[in-house]
């Protein structure tokens, strides 16, 4: 059978698998004995990758079918420093799977510089995952906390640029309207802090949970290593009612 290689982003692992993307994505979300449901994140790798930090040969060895047996649905190749070791030309696609195992393929993109807003909101996924207000753009963000020695840096880093509605450009009086983020006055004041410093990005929480409410992905979810930079961008409303409608409407529950 073929055999795939998955970097799962919550939790962070290496993995390969029998299991398509689709029938990952259900197998990873849903769950079976050793593994409780909810939301899942993770990146399809090209099958020729390999790095001598990772034994790949040794997990692509042990994901083999037995006879009478079902096919081998996750061998852990490694759940320590992945994403580091994983440059975005090994990326093919990146799967958001809903809590009932739905699955939505995203393309890499190369990122734009340019954006409307004057304030973003940014859920950092993996490896580390507070929750960022800044006034920098993705791309401008994700060069500062990587590359600028001045900053505490990490070598990857996969986040969302999260909606803000409103308070993008008006954080104290702006309407919420549907943001459904918790402590709101916390967030306002975090927002309208960031002009007045000398470091143009506040975190909001520190230990913030890395699933994120799929509906409020803005630009989409990055992904930095090595100095590169690619986006997964989020089909419009219209292309997901048309051609993604399931996925869209398991996301909403």
């Amino acid at each position: 059978m073929e055999k795939h290689l998955y970097v799962s982003l919550i939790p962070e692992a290496l993995i390969a698998s029998h299991l398509t993307p689709e029938e990952f994505g259900v197998y990873y979300a849903v769950g079976g004995e050793k593994r409780s449901r909810g939301k899942a994140m993770f990146f399809e790798l090209d099958p020729g990758f390999r790095n001598d930090f990772f034994d790949i040969e040794d997990g692509l060895k042990r994901c083999v079918l037995k006879e009478g047996s079902h096919p081998k649905r996750s061998v852990y190749i490694s759940v320590y420093r992945v994403l580091e070791h994983v440059p975005v030309e090994a990326i093919k696609k990146l799967y958001l799977v809903t809590q009932d195992g739905r699955t939505l393929g995203l393309d890499p993109k190369n990122p734009s510089k340019s954006a409307d807003e004057k304030l973003f909101l940014y859920q950092e996924i993996a490896p580390v995952h507070p929750l960022v207000a800044t006034s920098m753009p993705p791309v401008d963000f994700v060069e500062k906390i990587i590359l600028d020695p001045d900053y505490f840096t990490i070598p990857a880093l996969v986040f969302a640029d999260l909606k803000l509605g409103e308070l993008a450009k008006n954080p104290l009086d702006g309407q919420v309207g549907d943001l459904p983020y918790t402590n709101i006055n916390h967030l306002r004041e975090c927002l309208a802090s960031i002009p007045k410093k000398i470091v143009k990005f506040k975190i909001v929480d520190r230990v913030h949970t890395a699933a994120i409410p799929y509906r409020m992905i803005n630009s989409g979810i990055y992904y930095c290593n090595g100095g590169k930079t690619i986006v997964f961008e989020m089909p419009s409303i219209d292309e997901l009612k048309t051609k993604h409608n399931q996925w869209r409407r398991s996301a909403n529950m």
